[in-house]
């Protein structure tokens, strides 16, 4: 496992394009057979991924790094399928899960498990996880039974559809918020205007892009911006402080997810375009 440690706003206003990929960005979540994550000290958050191809992956790492005996010892899951139709197997108990699905893992499960159903069109599982001081039921969510919401207009190439999985008023967690938005066709902007939200962090996966496409991330102070050239399948780190934003050249989707002190989705700090610099 990947340790990235947290950064202070003075500090990251000095960092060129390498240091700033460096520590925020993370370029590779899928390796075929293989379990990828990268632990971020901006609220202990885990984020990484599984594309079990030719086998079933275990959910395991150094237990050293976590001072626990067991992966959920101490912690809680969300995992988002985006790739094809594959299984998610805890403590023995099988949970299906096709593309744009959800499921929730709540602490203490001891044994996790990923496989898919067609080695031709592997899952992907893209993994999320933070400390749990109680433990709520594993539950799985489909798109239908988001929580969702149609934002923004074609006019400001922001039209997007969100979908709330985890949180306050759907599957409760400890501390744990994810889901997912869709960017439409023709729409290339999300979450701009642009917020801060110190109370928690956030990570950001950007996936559907075109081979030839990016997105440009935005992120910083508001008076202090910085971007990071994001390509397909890719996530990035979002301290408290940050904005995060960004811009494609094609329209995308991307799953979000934070942890900190609450878990109200609406809990934003609003920056006004004009205060950008």
């Amino acid at each position: 496992m990947e340790r990235r440690y947290a950064s202070h706003p003075q500090e990251v206003k000095q960092f060129d394009t390498e240091r700033l990929r460096k520590e925020f960005h993370i370029p590779v979540l899928f390796v075929p057979d293989e379990l990828k994550l990268v632990l971020t000290h901006e609220d202990r958050m885990i984020i990484g991924g599984a594309q079990p191809v030719t086998q079933e992956v275990q959910l395991t790492t150094d237990l050293k790094e976590l001072g626990v005996t067991y992966f959920l010892e101490r912690r809680e899951l969300g995992v988002i399928n985006v790739g094809g139709a594959g299984t998610v197997t805890v403590d023995g108990t099988s949970y299906d899960l096709g593309t744009k699905e959800c499921l929730y893992v709540g602490q203490g499960s001891k044994e996790v498990s990923f496989k898919s159903n067609d080695s031709a069109e592997p899952a992907k599982f893209y993994l999320n996880s933070a400390p749990a001081h109680l433990s709520y039921p594993t539950a799985k969510t489909t798109l239908a039974e988001a929580d969702s919401s149609a934002l923004g207009d074609i006019k400001n190439s922001n039209e997007r559809t969100i979908y709330r999985f985890i949180h306050a008023d759907g599957v409760q967690s400890a501390q744990l918020v994810m889901g997912m938005t869709e960017l439409k066709p023709g729409n290339m902007w999300n979450t701009m205007p642009a917020h801060i939200h110190p109370r928690r962090m956030e990570a950001y996966f950007y996936f559907g892009l075109p081979e030839d496409a990016a997105v440009f991330h935005l992120m910083g102070e508001p008076d202090e911006t910085r971007h990071i050239v994001m390509s397909n399948e890719q996530a990035v780190i979002s301290p408290s402080w940050s904005i995060h934003s960004g811009v494609g050249t094609s329209n995308y989707t991307f799953i979000w997810s934070m942890a900190g002190d609450n878990k109200r989705y609406d809990d934003m700090d609003p920056v006004s375009i004009k205060e950008l610099q």
